[in-house]
């Protein structure tokens, strides 16, 4: 498939604001492409370059971008800026700016999807203290060689921010429909594999292959999800249910065989190099290779350290051996996916649980069965008391569902209500923070897009308001006046009193009193709440005629 065509496809999907014609317009190409072509195009149709579970990084932020492009236009990397300012969009801005470049440019050479899959990948490899050098000069002859068209969602790839509105719901059913295959299949091989790419390259073999999907060691599946409930909603619903502490520490996925092993973050990160005391308490739990699913607090004197001291370990690249003795990690392991060569994430929960407390002897989570509300809400203050978050309950008969935000995990907990949120734009501050942002603008996702909800300016200390102003201020899209606009890569945990309706934000919600909680940086832009929960919530909120609890 020439990249083209990929661009005018990618320009009739943003056209359309029907999410079942868009998955006709994928469905109608998919047949076509070749084994190759398939993941690659698939991928690229949700705005990602590699698969969810790599470690790949193509590491081209904005500004290496506006550089390239300039230079390509022939404009001043300045005038670039300008261009995104007033078009709002870094692919259209590119596309306008080569449109008036190619009048005098009469050669491209022609570029087709595998080809720049491969180049992005090319680069993405590049390392050392050349590398920004030659993926500058990478990215040049990438956009020299694009037509104005090409370039538009070129651009948009590379920033892996497409803006086409195609979310992986409607390729995973665009998928089904161009090979005659079952969604339930295509979603399974999904959470399996971790790369929709890969399973349309599978569903075009027949259902049968897909079938034969297994979670293997070494490529990480997605963590599942819990949403907000309560004790008695659960009872009454499923009647005896599992109750757990709820941590306050980063979520693991520990793979092992033999004597090598594994860790990967919440966001798949591989951070086994940053946790070698947690790596050698996790190989001396089991003598089993196993897939296990857990969550890393940080102790001292015997109590829970704040979730920050955790990340600050995760984050460890140097002195690690120093950071060890100065924080004391400890793995608390809940579920297990994989057994002895066996994929276990379709057995219910009470089977799961059997298998890992039979083959894991150490760091087992606690867990309590009961039907009964007064046993429940007594875990619940055990948990407080320990100085945990709260609890969690999952149904015994559910199973491991890869990155599915469900009602088979709920979370109970006792602060204000929170949303884990991506941050799209900020204002300038004011005063002595005249020189950071001073509030910023939140978003949650729908249908591959985010949608804003919200605005937040209080929560933070300068501390923070400077940490924050050093992760986003190379992510810089646009900017008119005060207001500044991002490339989304950062998650805010929002805490709120209440969940109103509103015209003022895209996503028809407001939140009442939306206060800064955390940086949520053990989370992807992909693990932001939903429109769809977000509606949830104030629903439940509207039953019981008022906000949720505060402090």
């Amino acid at each position: 498939m020439l990249f083209m065509e990929f661009s005018r496809c990618c320009e009739q999907l943003e056209g359309l604001s029907g999410r079942l014609e868009m998955i006709d317009v994928i469905s109608r190409e998919l047949p076509g492409l070749s084994a190759d072509e398939l993941p690659i195009f698939v991928r690229f149709v949700m705005g990602r370059i590699f698969p969810d579970y790599s470690q790949t990084k193509l590491g081209i932020g904005p500004n290496l971008l506006y550089e390239a492009i300039g230079y390509v236009a022939g404009v001043r990397k300045e005038g670039v800026v300008e261009k995104i300012n007033a078009t709002g969009d870094v692919g259209q801005a590119v596309e306008e700016l080569l449109a008036i470049k190619s009048q005098t440019t009469f050669f491209h050479e022609e570029l087709d999807i595998v080809r720049v899959y491969s180049e992005l990948n090319a680069i993405a490899l590049q390392e050392g203290k050349k590398s920004q050098r030659e993926k500058l000069l990478a990215v040049r002859r990438l956009l020299g060689n694009a037509h104005p068209l090409e370039a538009r969602y070129l651009a948009r790839i590379m920033l892996e921010e497409l803006r086409i509105g195609v979310g992986e719901g409607s390729v995973r059913e665009a998928i089904a429909k161009a090979f005659g295959v079952e969604v339930a299949l295509v979603e399974h091989a999904m959470q399996a594999l971790n790369d929709l790419g890969e399973v349309a390259r599978l569903a075009k073999l027949g259902p049968d292959t897909l079938k034969d999907v297994r979670i293997t060691l070494f490529h990480p599946v997605r963590m599942m999800l819990a949403q907000a409930g309560t004790i008695a909603d659960m009872i009454r619903e499923h009647g005896q249910i599992a109750a757990e502490f709820k941590y306050d520490g980063s979520r693991f996925q520990f793979h092992k065989k033999g004597n090598w092993c594994r860790m990967y973050s919440r966001r798949l990160e591989d951070v086994t190099g940053a946790l070698p005391d947690v790596i050698e308490k996790l190989l001396g739990a089991t003598d089993h290779d196993v897939i296990i699913d857990g969550e890393v607090i940080a102790i001292k004197d015997g109590h829970p350290m704040p979730f920050q001291s955790v990340l600050r370990r995760f984050r460890r690249r140097h002195d690690v051996a120093g950071a060890s003795a100065e924080i004391k990690l400890v793995p608390n392991v809940f579920d297990i996916l994989y057994l002895d060569g066996v994929t276990l994430i379709d057995l219910p929960l009470s089977e799961r649980r059997k298998k890992l407390d039979s083959v894991i002897n150490f760091f087992v989570a606690p867990q309590v069965v009961s039907d009964d509300q007064k046993v429940i809400e007594k875990t619940y203050l055990s948990a407080l008391d320990g100085g945990h978050e709260g609890i969690m309950l999952k149904v015994l008969s559910s199973p491991y569902s890869p990155g599915q935000r469900g009602r088979n995990w709920i979370k109970i907990k006792p602060e204000v209500d929170t949303l884990d949120l991506a941050v799209i734009g900020a204002e300038w501050g004011e005063g002595k923070r005249a020189h950071i942002f001073g509030s910023f603008l939140v978003a949650c996702q729908s249908e591959g897009k985010l949608v804003a909800i919200s605005r937040v300016a209080t929560g933070f200390s300068d501390e923070q308001l400077a940490e924050v102003f050093d992760l986003l201020k190379d992510t810089v899209t646009a900017h008119s006046g005060k207001e500044v606009t991002f490339e989304p890569t950062l998650v805010f945990e929002i805490g709120y009193s209440e969940i109103q309706t509103s015209p003022t934000y895209k996503g028809g919600f407001a939140l009442r009193f939306p206060r800064f909680v955390r940086i949520r940086d053990d989370k992807d832009i992909v693990d932001v709440e939903t429109l769809e929960s977000v509606f949830d919530r104030h629903q439940r909120q509207s039953k019981t005629g008022q906000a949720p609890a505060q402090n």
